[in-house]
């Protein structure tokens, strides 16, 4: 990719970037082609609403555990780099069963589903904290917003590319009523698509690293661990319930779209490509915000919007309204989830870092398991209408309380946490509007001055 910017004068970890860039495009074709669609598959083959918020929340839980099992055999072998790619096969594997699912076990088959879903999760937990090791080992720090920026902004658009052409292909086939060969083709599509990721991930510089003591797997229960990692477990603690407060409400938006509104599958993909679409517009100033002004303010701003957004679900079943507040969710979820991502990189130290992204995690994945869960009782049990003086209030549909429901702990979880929280490096200083309009260039001036901020600190860097 030439067109790239440059993000380390060492060329063994220049290459490596680049080819980690090369599989996060590919990982991303598979997840834009095939993972969108899990819950589509899901409906379907008939699967019912607590079903699908099962299918959205276990998975990820059990696969989670698979992170501490990469931790004891990286931390023992010094192994990372081969744990990631049997992660991408182990991954790839499961998606070529899944979508010739139907055919090995005809009728009902959700069992089945659930399981190859759970063993697709557990490839990339497999590789997941070391893989972050890896990566914390050779990014420069001084570079490390704008890379990971750059890499999601060319996943975001081979993600939103994948969708479309996925989306068109189910369309076509549901038109032909040949729907599940659709889903067959799109499948195959992210298995091949995640080969060529394990190749490039195959091709990355692992460099050595000291192993088997600070990070020991066995020190995670270890009464001391997050000895001096108090920021840390208080973050991870926050990412945790933020992430189950958003599993109540997130499973049940395809669930709403097709099962509630009766979306075609196109109508589906257009949905769901504002928000991608929206990501790769504002990714990369994210992350030049992220490099000049610290993740702390993002993650304030981000996360205080966060909780209105499942309101606005309830507002309108216009198509075109939706798809706005798709590209409204892309805005604010993209930085918060690049500033998120690089916060546990600011907090963790190399030698410790696989460990305790193991933890997070498992945290992680707990607080959606339970979050999901409970959105999908409450979206078979709530009342679609509430009697208050006499009167009936009717929502459309249940589901509609139950975004209600997910909005209101969001902005529980961020009045517990986010005022708390605070920055992990020296950065300059910036307020929340300025911030604000730096991200949607509603100020010219702000964006020309921001620009001129931004390639003066390049400057700097490529200096030192």
């Amino acid at each position: 990719m030439p067109l790239l910017p440059t993000f380390s004068r060492d060329p063994q970890t220049e290459k490596s970037l680049r080819h980690s860039i090369k599989d996060g495009v590919a990982f991303s074709v598979m997840t834009g082609s095939s993972e969108s669609y899990f819950s589509a598959f899901a409906i379907f083959l008939k699967a019912s609403t607590p079903q699908i918020a099962l299918l959205a929340s276990l998975p990820p839980l059990l696969a989670s555990f698979a992170q501490i099992v990469a931790v004891f055999i990286g931390q023992y072998t010094g192994a990372r780099k081969r744990i990631v790619v049997v992660g991408a096969v182990v991954q790839l594997t499961a998606l070529a069963c899944l979508a010739l699912l139907p055919v090995l076990v005809p009728g009902n088959s959700f069992a089945y589903l659930l399981g190859f879903v759970i063993l697709y999760f557990v490839g990339p937990n497999l590789g997941a904290p070391l893989w972050g090791s890896l990566m914390g080992a050779i990014i420069p720090v001084a570079t490390r917003g704008r890379f990971f920026a750059t890499r999601t902004r060319l996943s975001s658009i081979a993600s939103f590319s994948a969708l479309i052409v996925a989306g068109l292909l189910l369309h076509w086939f549901s038109v032909l009523s040949l729907t599940y060969y659709g889903f067959l083709v799109v499948f195959l599509l992210g298995v091949m698509a995640r080969g060529v990721s394990a190749w490039h991930l195959a091709q990355m510089h692992d460099p050595p690293h000291q192993h088997a003591l600070a990070g020991d797997v066995i020190g995670l229960f270890r009464k001391g661990y997050f000895r001096g990692e108090r920021r840390f477990l208080h973050f991870s603690l926050f990412q945790g319930c933020m992430q189950g407060a958003v599993a109540i409400s997130g499973p049940l938006v395809v669930v709403y779209l097709l099962r509630v509104l009766e979306f075609s599958y196109i109508e589906l993909t257009i949905n769901t490509a504002a928000s991608i679409l929206m990501q790769f517009m504002v990714l990369n100033r994210w992350g030049r915000l992220s490099d000049l002004f610290g993740n702390r303010i993002i993650l304030r701003l981000t996360g205080f919007i966060i909780p209105f957004i499942p309101l606005l679900w309830t507002l309108s079943t216009d198509f075109f309204y939706l798809v706005l507040v798709q590209m409204i969710s892309g805005l604010v979820w993209s930085g918060f989830s690049l500033s998120a991502s690089n916060f546990v990189y600011d907090l963790t130290e190399d030698q410790k870092r696989a460990g305790l992204m193991a933890a997070h995690a498992v945290i992680t994945a707990l607080c959606v398991f339970v979050g999901a869960s409970l959105g999908g009782w409450l979206a078979v049990n709530l009342p679609s209408g509430v009697t208050l003086f006499g009167h009936t209030y009717s929502w459309l549909t249940p589901i509609y309380s139950v975004f209600v429901i997910g909005g209101i702990v969001r902005l529980l979880v961020a009045l517990a946490f986010l005022p708390r929280m605070k920055e992990a490096r020296d950065v300059k200083s910036m307020t929340y509007h300025g911030l604000f309009f730096r991200v949607t260039r509603f100020s010219p001036v702000s964006g020309l001055i921001f620009e001129a901020i931004s390639r003066r600190n390049r400057r700097n860097e490529d200096g030192q």
